[in-house]
């Protein structure tokens, strides 16, 4: 892995959860006296890499189990292994991808109305629904609507749009991964840090997007191998080993990253220690999971456009669930075979949600034009007069 941010554009794919920025179009060549061009090759985009779309549907794949493996955690230590195990990487795998997915971001005017189009705007609009949705589920009328405190999943988009705006700082220090982590180090053991913005996320996750801004395709050619591939099965064994013994002993929270060491009720050094270790043994299981994924054309490859759909509609189910009490009242749940069914219903509502008919009816809300809340660009215009 380097330390030193690349400034090349990545190829096209949609906003979050791997939240992606679109690259600069390629320049067409100029005309030749005749008025044809030079070669139509620039004026082609970029196909998508199959392997990150492969990879953003399997991570939302491992965040709906996760969420449905969660409260079978008191009673089943298997489960809670498995929490643990998958909290460890499936969100640093998408920050990464995102941080990736940054590296061309700039201040231009596409850019940040793409910024604001396809993150703050869906912020809002969930942050609102999901707030109406605990009022109404959870019968908590006095819940009230806080957009500097954002509720569940919409942490994800607020800190992604912070991160975002901070990529061309990433690009112009000399050491961006030491300092993100050095950021992290201070904000685990900072319990005045507080709720809002969820400021304590933002900044604890904050290496794995800046690793991401730093990655090159060929850091993901180390790790796409046969001998990755066969190296990655006995580190998830020993890291299932691991989070088996853990499970009972140590508290999962760490795994959120959001509160300090002393909010844990843990000494202020803990928090150090744990934010450096947990950054090598995610960036370890992290690798291990990129091995794994095929970088070839599959049925589920299209379902990688959608992940933002599954990721911020699939919430509503898993938090519903809690709300109407059904792990309470289902003892099934609980028991060995409804853990497994439960596994599989997660990974099929979400996939679902993924679908392009699900992209097509939510789109209003996820990707919005918004053609008229921002000023015409004037060279633009003549470019298109031209």
């Amino acid at each position: 892995m380097t330390e030193t941010c690349t400034t090349s554009g990545g190829r096209r794919a949609p906003l979050p959860p791997a939240g992606e920025e679109a690259p600069r179009p390629a320049a067409v060549p100029a005309p030749r006296p005749g008025g044809a061009p030079a070669s139509k090759a620039g004026a082609q985009a970029k196909p998508r890499d199959a392997f990150f779309d492969n990879a953003k549907y399997l991570a939302i794949v491992l965040v709906a189990m996760g969420h449905a493996w969660e409260p079978l955690r008191d009673g089943s230590r298997a489960a809670a292994a498995l929490y643990i195990t998958v909290y460890a990487f499936h969100m640093p795998a998408f920050i990464i991808i995102s941080g990736y997915f940054s590296r061309s971001f700039d201040m231009r005017k596409d850019r940040l109305q793409r910024l604001i189009t396809g993150i703050a705007v869906p912020y809002i609009l969930f942050e609102v629904a999901y707030t109406l949705f605990k009022r109404w589920a959870d019968e908590d009328p006095g819940y009230s609507i806080s957009l500097t405190d954002p509720w569940y999943l919409t942490w994800f988009l607020l800190a992604l749009f912070v991160w975002r705006l901070t990529t061309p700082l990433w690009k112009i220090v000399r050491w961006p991964l030491p300092l993100a982590l050095t950021i992290a180090v201070l904000a685990s053991v900072s319990p005045d840090i507080g709720d809002e913005l969820d400021l304590q996320r933002v900044l604890q996750f904050l290496p794995f997007f800046v690793l991401g801004l730093c990655l090159k395709p060929r850091h993901f050619k180390l790790v796409r191998n046969k001998r990755a591939r066969i190296a990655a099965v006995p580190v998830f064994a020993c890291a299932l080993v691991f989070a088996y013994w853990a499970a009972p002993r140590m508290n999962a929270a760490w795994f959120y990253h959001r509160d300090s060491a002393q909010e844990l009720a843990a000494p202020w050094w803990s928090g150090a220690v744990m934010t450096l270790a947990m950054f090598g043994c995610s960036m370890v299981l992290v690798a291990c999971f990129f091995a794994w994924i095929p970088g070839r054309t599959m049925w589920c490859t299209a379902l990688g456009a959608g992940t933002l759909y599954g990721y911020l509609l699939h919430g509503f189910l898993a938090k519903g669930s809690r709300f109407w009490g059904w792990y309470d009242t289902y003892g099934w749940m609980h028991t060995p075979w409804g853990a497994v069914l439960l596994t599989l219903i997660a990974g099929t509502v979400v996939t679902l949600l993924c679908t392009p008919p699900v992209q097509r009816m939510f789109r209003f809300a996820m990707e919005p034009k918004m053609t008229w809340a921002f000023k015409k660009d004037p060279v633009g215009m003549a470019r298109g007069r031209n």
